[in-house]
């Protein structure tokens, strides 16, 4: 028998399974990115026409707007990714597969950030509209603010969304756990941001850049080494 069959999966394979497998659950209802995205369009429009122009500039609101709206409508998906696990108990079955943990928080994750990243695709040009924002190269160095911001927010959203996932009130119990520490993301990303959008260079953004890279490195390795101890069998 040749010695490549019944090869053990790997972990990267066995987390873009789990990814691939979320976000066609989610293509196939769309009921949650549904949700995200009319909340965040929606959010977007009161606070566009409550904005006082001759008050405040633009490129100074904006960026606080954007990551309000980027927070709130990421809980609506990361409450998404455990809650299809509820339907006739699927996380038993998931546990009782031969992937590890840590794949299976890898592949949560992963679908999360599809799932927030494809939102704020959505919601950054509809920002740049309703605020007549400056289109230039500049929004490139937004979208890197984006990415790095994101990766650091599913990680510690998707582990958070497994603990609230075991509780009766996870809506509930998800921002509280969470929310405290998406504040080491949000502040930098909101300050690169408003640097970016006032036309400053990349160069005088790199602390908080190094800042969401850092973040993103010490609070994926140690969310991934805690998630196995947030579940039960």
């Amino acid at each position: 028998m040749s010695n490549l069959a019944f090869r053990e999966p790997s972990f990267i394979a066995d987390a873009i399974r789990i990814a691939r497998k979320d976000l066609l659950i989610e293509f196939r209802s769309r009921s949650g990115f549904l949700s995200a995205v009319v909340f965040a369009l929606l959010s977007l429009a009161i606070f566009r026409f409550s904005w006082d122009p001759t008050a405040v500039r633009s490129t100074l609101l904006a960026p606080g707007i954007l990551w309000v709206i980027f927070t709130f409508a990421g809980l609506l998906g990361l409450n998404r990714s455990f809650n299809v696990e509820q339907v006739d108990r699927a996380m038993d079955a998931l546990l009782a597969s031969p992937v590890s943990r840590e794949a299976v928080f890898a592949g949560k994750a992963l679908g999360n950030f599809v799932f927030v990243m494809a939102v704020q695709l959505l919601a950054l040009p509809t920002l740049a509209l309703f605020f007549g924002l400056p289109v230039g190269p500049e929004w490139w160095g937004v979208l890197a603010v984006a990415l790095l911001a994101g990766a650091g927010f599913v990680a510690v959203g998707t582990l958070f969304a497994a603990v609230a996932s075991n509780t009766r009130l996870a809506e509930m119990l998800l921002p509280m756990l969470a929310l405290p520490f998406f504040v080491p993301v949000l502040i930098p990303a909101a300050q690169a941001t408003s640097s970016l959008l006032a036309g400053r260079p990349i160069s005088e953004v790199l602390p908080e850049l190094k800042i969401l890279g850092a973040f993103d490195i010490v609070f994926m390795a140690a969310c991934a080494l805690a998630f196995p101890f947030t579940l039960e069998e």
